[in-house]
């Protein structure tokens, strides 16, 4: 009995030594001991100052927490990576909802949910994401970073880099989670807020209620990126909204003389048949009704990197478009009114794809003190537009990033004035200010 008893006890004990060998092989002993954890703290204080006498200024305020987290690899290349992100404002929001800035985190005084549940695999060349998702680099699908929790996408993304610094790519979007949404839609930033039950706040709204859902976004294309090179072409099937191909390149020329000239250009050409929403329910942007997606745009950059900083003069044009949605307007469903697109002259308010079309110019200057600890901006863009007529934002940003025991902690204010436009483009066409204070502090 006892010779039994040390067999089966032998017997597991090899089953058990082999189980964890094979764990071992297969990278299932690292999936927590290689894990990674990381996230930021966050105070956010909004302000949006009004010059009309008819709307009061709106503020919000917030404490946040984002936290990220990753597996070790296992089975060759797998990982498993989420993010979790809330926010509170200790009950400082107004009772009344037009003094409340809802851009920030909506209405509310909290809110808290998942941003990022996703399987990835990785292996030399290849990599692919399934799931919860932000695209941090995408123009077009961004995860639009400028408030408490960023946009993410339900998605599956395949990407292959033939070689250093190329990357070919192709992305299936479903449904997203906007800034201010406790869970994924299928909707865009063009749906009235609370469409479907969504608390999506700072979006443009155009389309009615009742509107057909949005199925989502096909892209594929190619990014390439090599000494002063940085070259991108994208096309978006922008389902039942637009088909857009972006096109867009700059170059930095190093002349070891620490003043380095840069030239940049970017190309956007949209169009799309009766089968999309804004036709089938007859939606008006600017205004403008029509019977097709039509739309394009041009853009400039030339500008200079000097020691410590950089100067740049951006130019953009939309052209217009007689019949089409807008006038010939830019259609951008998950940027619209978030002021995030990646045409050159847009500002931190807003740029062509809100204002409508036309052209704009926009310069700028940059530069770093203290070891690049201190990072001051100013910026100054005009926009002519065909339906929101002539305006002006001027813009300042500073940036301090601490050292020491205080190695994370970054200060940052941002202050822009827009001033001139027809059409309510600023309440009564009066002067807004936006000033937007953010402390953040990354571990």
């Amino acid at each position: 009995m006892m010779k039994k008893c040390m067999m089966a006890a032998a017997t597991l004990g090899l089953a058990v030594a082999s189980v964890a060998a094979q764990a071992d092989d297969y990278g299932l002993n690292d999936i927590f001991t290689n894990g990674h954890v990381d996230g930021d703290l966050r105070l956010y204080n909004f302000n949006r100052l009004y010059e009309s006498k008819t709307t009061p200024n709106a503020s919000a305020f917030s404490v946040a927490a984002l936290i990220n987290a990753q597996t070790g690899t296992f089975f060759g290349g797998f990982s498993i990576g989420g993010s979790f992100a809330t926010a509170n404002s200790f009950g400082t929001h107004s009772d009344t909802l037009t003094k409340i800035d809802t851009t920030l985190a909506g209405p509310t005084n909290s809110i808290g949910t998942f941003s990022q549940a996703y399987l990835q695999y990785q292996n030399n060349m290849f990599l692919f994401r399934g799931g919860y998702q932000y695209l941090a680099n995408d123009p077009w699908m961004g995860n639009n970073d400028s408030r408490i929790i960023p946009s993410s996408y339900n998605a599956l993304l395949v990407q292959v880099t033939p070689l250093t610094g190329w990357n070919l790519f192709g992305i299936r979007e479903y449904s997203w989670k906007s800034r201010t949404s406790f869970g994924m839609y299928s909707d865009n930033l063009y749906y009235p807020s609370k469409y479907d039950g969504d608390s999506m706040y700072g979006n443009n709204g155009s389309l009615p209620l009742h509107s057909r859902s949005a199925p989502g976004t096909w892209e594929g294309g190619t990014t390439y990126v090599k000494g002063g090179l940085n070259a991108q072409l994208r096309y978006y099937d922008f389902l039942n909204f637009a088909r857009t191909v972006y096109a867009a390149g700059s170059y930095v020329i190093d002349t070891d003389t620490g003043f380095n000239p840069v030239i940049g250009a970017q190309y956007l050409t949209q169009n799309d048949g009766s089968d999309n929403r804004f036709t089938e329910n007859d939606t008006k942007l600017f205004g403008v009704a029509g019977d097709r997606v039509k739309s394009q745009a041009i853009g400039g950059d030339i500008g200079v990197v000097i020691p410590d900083g950089r100067f740049d003069i951006f130019y953009n044009k939309v052209a217009r478009e007689d019949g089409a949605v807008g006038g010939g307007a830019l259609i951008s469903p998950y940027t619209t009114n978030y002021g995030t697109d990646p045409l050159f002259t847009t500002s931190m308010i807003r740029g062509l794809v809100e204002a409508g079309p036309g052209r704009a110019w926009k310069g700028k200057f940059t530069y770093d003190l203290f070891d690049k600890k201190l990072e001051l901006t100013a910026a100054y863009a005009k926009y002519m537009t065909d339906f929101r007529g002539k305006s002006h934002d001027l813009y300042f940003d500073v940036i301090y990033h601490l050292d020491g025991y205080l190695r994370g902690l970054t200060l940052r204010d941002r202050w822009e004035l827009s001033n001139g436009g027809i059409d309510n483009l600023n309440p009564t066409n009066q002067t807004f200010v936006y000033n937007r204070l953010m402390i953040d502090y990354k571990f």
